[in-house]
């Protein structure tokens, strides 16, 4: 109950984290990957030991590539990116990088930028696509729900808390591409889509308990019935988020660099959408039921 009271503080908190997020988006923009830009991308281990990346640059000096960037990873691995190649360039480029020390080529991937921007078109419209079922899918499942709030408001509400969910990680995200140069790819638009299924799962269950205990006229108003609703529901959404965000954990620490970033992109967007399924979704409810209840 004490969590519908007290819902301006987490509404507050919701609007600065959305504020924020909106901000270093368009502030600093999005650091893509060749996945949405086109371009080319190798990735090397040394066999010994690692030369600085200023030193792999000034290597790399006069190939007439155009504009590259080069980022370091584990103690002797390195990326590099810059524009596509043809076999010819991708050929020169490593008899070029042979001269800072021996190394293996462990990936070249080569992507047009027609095909990146058909993949960025592509995962924007199956985000939308999301959004749009699960709308339709919770107005759906709760159409037998109609009192005192609408199904499609339940729908309507839990698209707002998804996209609370979605900017969070999109945000930070903006700030690590802008200072330590991290990118948004395809892996990304795959953690923000699995980040989506499982905050409207998360936020599901809070709402079918409040559907459970209005049947049942639990609660002298629906207030209280959603307050009671939460503390049903509460400690299971913890658990289980915190189960998931421990192996995700295990994944950024020990999985290595392939998918660091994307099981961190998983974990800030499952702690926030099981915030959002308790804090925000659910006192949403309420604040639409008192509007409402205003105007007749």
């Amino acid at each position: 109950m004490g969590i519908v009271k007290h819902r301006k503080i987490w509404y507050t908190f919701s609007l600065l984290l959305v504020v924020a997020s909106l901000f270093s988006i368009f502030y600093f923009g999005l650091n893509l990957s060749i996945d949405f830009t086109g371009g080319s991308l190798l990735e090397a281990q040394y066999n010994n030991t690692r030369p600085d990346t200023s030193v792999i640059e000034q290597k790399l000096q006069g190939l007439n590539m155009g504009p590259l960037s080069l980022q370091s990873t584990g103690d002797k691995g390195i990326i590099i990116r810059l524009k596509t190649l043809t076999e010819d360039e991708h050929q020169l480029l490593l008899s070029k990088l042979s001269s800072s020390g021996e190394f293996t080529e462990i990936r070249f991937d080569s992507v047009g930028p027609i095909i990146g921007q058909e993949l960025a078109r592509k995962s924007i419209y199956a985000i939308v696509l999301v959004v749009v079922m699960i709308i339709f899918y919770i107005a759906f499942a709760f159409r037998k729900a109609g009192r005192p709030v609408s199904s499609f408001k339940y729908g309507l509400m839990a698209v707002v808390a998804l996209i609370h969910d979605v900017t969070a990680p999109i945000g930070v995200f903006a700030v690590l591409g802008k200072y330590f140069g991290v990118q948004i790819d395809i892996l990304f638009v795959t953690a923000i889509l699995t980040v989506l299924g499982f905050s409207v799962h998360d936020t599901i269950v809070v709402f079918d308990r409040v559907r459970e205990n209005l049947k049942k006229g639990i609660g002298k108003d629906f207030e209280e019935t959603v307050g009671l609703s939460i503390n049903q529901t509460i400690t299971r959404s913890i658990n289980t988020s915190l189960t998931v965000i421990l192996v995700l954990l295990a994944m950024f620490f020990f999985a290595g660099e392939t998918v660091k970033f994307f099981s961190l992109a998983l974990i800030i967007g499952v702690f926030f959408g099981t915030y959002s399924s308790i804090f925000l979704a659910s006192p949403l409810l309420v604040t639409l039921y008192k509007l409402q209840t205003k105007k007749s």
